[in-house]
């Protein structure tokens, strides 16, 4: 019998996969414990039209966040700290200070977790690498000056 997982089985597969199995699996476990539904004809259309909305929600967030990132590409960032001694800085610059300068210089909100850099110390001029998406990320400049 064919049938729609309505969630992960281990043995079976991932939810939305239609798989074949044991009337008797299917009837008595499957069935009462909500875990697939019958692969009919109106069941297998509502899973195309949902799988179809998921890929264009996917296509069009790629599509956000290429557009994102083409407007961040190449830009530069300067961030004013307290120097010392050889250029080390009285503290650290950190992910979440360069998000929100890039809030404050360019009005583009984007979450400290997706900025890609080691904890700054020395002032001086680094590549860090924002990744908005997965597959889509850019390289920015960031300037650490002394104020």
């Amino acid at each position: 019998m064919k049938v729609i997982l309505l969630s992960d089985i281990k043995s079976l597969g991932k939810k939305g996969d239609v798989v074949n199995t044991s009337d008797g699996y299917a009837r008595n476990y499957l069935f009462p414990r909500k875990l697939a539904e019958e692969a009919n004809n109106d069941n297998l259309h509502i899973l195309n039209a949902k799988k179809e909305n998921e890929r264009r929600k996917k296509i069009a967030e790629i599509e956000a966040a290429q557009a994102l990132a083409e407007k961040l590409r190449n830009k530069e960032i300067t961030i004013k700290a307290k120097v010392g001694d050889n250029g080390r800085l009285f503290g650290a610059i950190t992910s979440k200070d360069v998000a929100e300068v890039i809030q404050k210089q360019y009005d583009i909100k984007i979450d400290k977790k997706k900025i890609v850099m080691d904890t700054v110390k020395q002032a001086g001029c680094l590549e860090i690498e924002v990744k908005l998406y997965p597959e889509v990320s850019t390289k920015m400049k960031l300037m650490i000056v002394e104020a």
